[in-house]
């Protein structure tokens, strides 16, 4: 099967009407959104058309998509989710709103390791939840020192506390390894801190790292997970996603309401369910295609920007891009403080995100998508560099 990420040309792209194609001008190469350049894989294309064909356009019903989800994850990670432990949600954001609500309450705490995706601060604070940091180290991991003195703070005064793992991490594509994830599980069960862990990256996870699911390790049975193919396989448009509870959880899922699932889209499922089931050729091909990409970034920097630091990610198609070592004016106030990500988009036409909105650690850094095609990334990568000289 060939690389899907080398199957479109800038021209079909930019006939999408998808908010990556749609947010800025058209002389603006996107890099930023999480949205991947991609046709759709023919087992999705074939599933979707049929329903359109059936106008099968109703309320979604049944446990197809648990079900397609404990296949997958049986064979791709040796884990078999109980189905019965499981929920549908409209999307893996909206899930996790909706698990916070059953183990935590006003006023208490969430935990999160900034930088970190950035709508877990606006979700957090629309529940009227405290956010309480505790940063990753240098080197993009999991803090154990950082963890244990922000779960004493979370629960202090016996108060409910939960914490909001992102695995693999966003943006910067750490993929959390065996010991990171046992001391997770002992610090929380310690604190007595719920874990609820946003696992949406987890079938994007390169050569040399391995995805372990937070609920196949010992001591996670109180933890949740959210899971869905809509990052793998390039389906933010047609949404839906999966709630999975440990063992000693369950009760607590049951809790949900039945509501909390009607967002989910019947043709997303039908979707995901395609994907999961019949998408794996596909996601291989994808995947040799990232491997290819996440490098070629790091020589292109190299080359043409060696002042960026980057650390090729274990996961995800996002590059965290360390800029702060460039020599960034700002135009308007000759501010030698200027945000890169607005550099780059102003002087050199080319979209990513900035840092700073992923909370503490992100400023001076960008995140960059390279879910795209070689020449596609190539160009961002000279456009960045002429925005400097």
């Amino acid at each position: 099967m060939g690389n899907p990420l080398q199957m479109l040309s800038l021209e079909d792209l930019r006939r999408r009407t998808s908010e990556k194609w749609r947010r800025y001008p058209p002389d603006v190469l996107p890099a930023w959104v999480a949205e991947m350049d991609v046709p759709l894989a023919e087992p999705v294309a074939e599933a979707l058309t049929d329903a359109i064909a059936l106008s099968d356009t109703g309320y979604p019903m049944g446990t197809d998509y648990a079900e397609a989800l404990a296949e997958f994850a049986a064979t791709r990670w040796g884990w078999t989710p109980n189905t019965e432990h499981t929920a549908l949600v409209p999307d893996v954001m909206l899930g996790i709103v909706e698990v916070l609500k059953l183990v935590t309450g006003y006023g208490d705490a969430v935990v999160i390791n900034p930088p970190v995706y950035a709508p877990f601060f606006d979700f957090i604070a629309g529940m009227d939840r405290r956010v309480v940091e505790a940063p990753l180290s240098a080197e993009h991991r999991l803090d154990p020192e950082a963890l244990d003195r922000a779960f004493t703070e979370a629960v202090a005064g016996g108060r409910r506390a939960a914490f909001l793992l992102c695995s693999p991490h966003n943006p910067t594509g750490t993929v959390h390894t065996a010991d990171e994830l046992a001391m997770v599980t002992e610090l929380a069960d310690r604190h007595g801190v719920r874990v609820v862990v946003d696992e949406i990256h987890a079938p994007l996870v390169h050569p040399g790292a391995t995805f372990l699911p937070y609920l196949s390790l010992p001591g996670s049975e109180r933890g949740f997970a959210l899971l869905s193919a809509s990052k793998a396989w390039n389906l933010a448009g047609v949404k839906a996603a999966v709630a999975v509870a440990g063992p000693e959880a369950a009760a607590d899922l049951a809790r949900m309401p039945t509501v909390a699932g009607d967002g989910a889209s019947h043709l997303g499922v039908i979707a995901h369910v395609a994907a999961l089931r019949y998408g794996t050729p596909w996601l291989d091909a994808l995947l040799a295609g990232l491997d290819h990409n996440r490098r070629l970034l790091g020589t292109l920097l190299a080359d043409q920007l060696p002042q960026i630091r980057y650390r090729i990610p274990d996961g995800t198609y996002l590059a965290w891009l360390d800029c702060r070592e460039l020599e960034l004016t700002d135009d308007r106030t000759d501010d030698r403080r200027a945000d890169p990500a607005e550099v780059f988009l102003q002087r050199g036409r080319v979209a990513v995100v900035p840092g700073a909105v992923f909370g503490t650690g992100g400023t001076g850094h960008v995140r960059f998508n390279f879910g795209t095609s070689e020449e596609l990334v190539t160009e961002a990568v000279r456009r960045m560099a002429v925005a400097l000289r």
